[in-house]
């Protein structure tokens, strides 16, 4: 997918907006989930699969039994929180932070790391695996946030598919990785198990990004391919909580169709590496 700049795409809010608006205002106010900043079309998609998957015919029948059927709740939180997420994804971006990023680093004698949005913990064990690498590990704390416990639970577990271990792998050699990749995880006919101690310097907990407040100063914030789910009102609240949580000259890295130009805070960054979205704060 070509870069794009997704903080000036303004969507057309569908016929059935108010039928929307209205669903996710009880998912709300009954999960503390808020949803409402989501972009309408990837909303509609994932609306569309819970009304068939509930056979409910349309939003405002799912809505109706959604106010009192707990699991139906359930079902539709992890429709919406569905991620598409890979170790090492786009490995020029982990290249160019070991290259740019980790130098800087090595000059703190302690690192508070925020991967936001982190889903079932792809991008944390990548982060880890590079950290230990450059040898800092022992001095630094990955902070790992998702709204959604059920996929928090998974990254916890550090379980994946052994079917993906060969594009990890490659993912992993092309960003700058360093020992054989099957060092860090044990495997057996269907599923790896990566090191316990990847996991020692990682905290896991929920955050939501729509809603809640800064709650440290970090060295580094990483929430990459995330923001391209949000409509713009949703992204500039995130851009300026990055920026609030950020120490002055720390790191912010995007995905690749997601910027800080166009955003209040585009003038208190420079970019490290355009097209592999890598922004230092330098006001």
């Amino acid at each position: 997918m070509p870069p794009s700049e997704t903080t000036v795409h303004r969507e057309t809010p569908p016929d059935d907006l108010e039928d929307l608006r209205l669903l996710l205002e009880t998912v709300h106010d009954r999960s503390g989930m808020d949803f409402r900043g989501y972009a309408y079309s990837s909303l509609r998609r994932r609306v569309a699969r819970a009304v068939s998957d509930a056979g409910a015919v349309t939003i405002t029948g799912l809505h109706q039994r959604l106010k009192s059927d707990d699991k139906l709740l359930l079902d539709l939180i992890r429709i919406l929180t569905v991620h598409t997420t890979a170790m090492f994804r786009d490995p020029a971006f982990f290249r160019i932070f070991r290259e740019k990023v980790v130098p800087v680093l090595r000059t703190y004698p302690f690192i508070r790391l925020w991967v936001a949005g982190c889903s079932t913990g792809e991008e944390v064990y990548s982060l880890a695996i590079l950290l230990l690498e450059e040898g800092l590990a022992e001095r630094s704390r990955i902070y790992a946030t998702d709204l959604s416990d059920t996929v928090l639970d998974r990254a916890r577990a550090g379980v994946f598919p052994l079917a993906a271990m060969q594009e990890y792998s490659a993912n992993y050699r092309a960003a700058g990785g360093r020992e054989p990749f099957s060092d860090y995880f044990t495997a057996d006919s269907e599923s790896v198990v990566f090191r316990r101690s990847l996991r020692d310097n990682v905290v896991f907990g929920t955050h939501n990004l729509a809603s809640d407040a800064s709650f440290n100063e970090f060295h580094v914030i990483l929430c990459r391919n995330v923001m391209i789910y949000f409509r713009r009102e949703l992204q500039e609240r995130v851009h300026k909580l990055f920026y609030d949580s950020l120490v002055i000259y720390g790191y912010l890295g995007l995905g690749r169709s997601e910027a800080v130009r166009f955003t209040a805070q585009a003038p208190a960054y420079e970019a490290l590496a355009g097209r592999e979205r890598l922004f230092r704060k330098i006001k």
